[in-house]
């Protein structure tokens, strides 16, 4: 059995990889944390057309999926250039409503699905009572639907409304609190099932997207070190930076495998692919947040600095890796799942 991707894969990434770089997205990202959702949601509409938001929708709702191979592809490359707006919890919101659709109940599904899919509709979520979830819900004032799980009762709502943004570690990341209505908009234990599916597809794409982000940070503390002189030599040349470097680079090489898993397990079905997402968050967050490490660190003074644009990639490491489950949650969900 071959395990790689197939040319198809490889050539939608690289697609990506080109159509971001054209856009600019770290002016998009500085905009976005300002309170500027224009630039940024010029990019979402790219992604839209590019297909990025239908690999979570299955066809009968204008997807193409669910192809979690393929969106791991995708939010690889959506780290890789520090892409803001909610592209994770848009793929958690058509998760769940996609399987509440297959329990019986396609009326949210039919409602939203066709338009995330086209960029029509921006959606969000937070899901407190999924592992890894919280009460808060990223880009609710630029959402058009918050969709709540609190857990407890097996209840699903749609935010009326939310409280005052807040900041995250990741200027670009704005939290907050929803306010639900009296109602629920869909109850019952499907619900309870839909939202953990949801929280693990959440956790599938973070991980995802933090091991692009991670890739980025080596991508571009490489080029610096090349350039960098010191003693009238670059510093890269100097063993201990390439000692560093390497440590960095086998930490995101171990990852990929264990995100690529979690989209096979997924993609499967089975019964265990909480354990591999959880085990590929893990492994993806601790990589990228080493590689940021060594990153502002072989940056000297000026990887401290705003104006720079690594600290784009530097913020984002240091949200998501507690973005939809931390790496010690994540760890002890791991363990929990594979021996009980």
């Amino acid at each position: 059995m071959r395990f790689a991707l197939d040319d198809e894969q490889r050539e939608f990434g690289r697609t990506l990889g080109r159509m971001l770089s054209a856009a600019d997205t770290p002016a998009a990202v500085r905009a976005w944390a300002r309170g500027d959702h224009g630039p940024g949601l010029a990019v979402w509409e790219r992604l839209a057309r590019a297909g990025v938001f239908g690999l979570a929708v299955p066809e009968a709702f204008g997807g193409a999926g669910p192809l979690p191979v393929e969106a791991a592809v995708a939010f690889t490359e959506l780290g890789r250039h520090a892409v803001p707006g909610p592209v994770v919890e848009t793929a958690a919101v058509s998760v769940l409503l996609a399987r509440l659709a297959e329990a019986g109940r396609p009326v949210l599904a039919e409602a939203w699905l066709p338009r995330v899919c086209d960029g029509g509709a921006r959606v969000t979520a937070a899901l407190p009572g999924a592992p890894g979830g919280s009460p808060y819900a990223l880009d609710a004032d630029v959402c058009d639907g918050v969709f709540v799980a609190p857990g407890g009762p097996d209840d699903l709502f749609l935010a009326t409304g939310h409280g005052p943004v807040q900041p995250s570690l990741d200027p670009a990341r704005r939290l907050a609190l929803p306010r639900c209505g009296a109602e629920p908009v869909a109850a019952g234990r499907a619900v309870r099932e839909a939202a953990r599916l949801a929280a693990d597809w959440a956790a599938f794409a973070t991980a995802a997207q933090v091991l692009g982000v991670g890739l980025a940070l080596l991508e571009r503390t490489v080029g610096y070190v090349r350039q960098r002189k010191q003693f009238g030599v670059p510093v890269g040349a100097f063993q201990a930076v390439k000692h560093r470097l390497a440590d960095v680079r086998v930490g995101l090489e171990f990852a990929g495998p264990l995100v690529y898993g979690a989209a096979v397990a997924l993609a499967a079905g089975r019964p265990g692919a909480g354990a591999e997402v959880a085990a590929a968050k893990a492994a993806a967050s601790d990589a990228a947040y080493a590689g940021a490490r060594a990153a502002l660190q072989l940056h000297g003074a000026i990887g401290y600095t705003a104006e720079y644009d690594l600290s784009l990639w530097l913020g984002k490491a240091r949200a998501l890796r507690s973005a939809w489950g931390t790496p010690a949650g994540c760890r002890a969900r791991t363990l929990d799942l594979f021996f009980l």
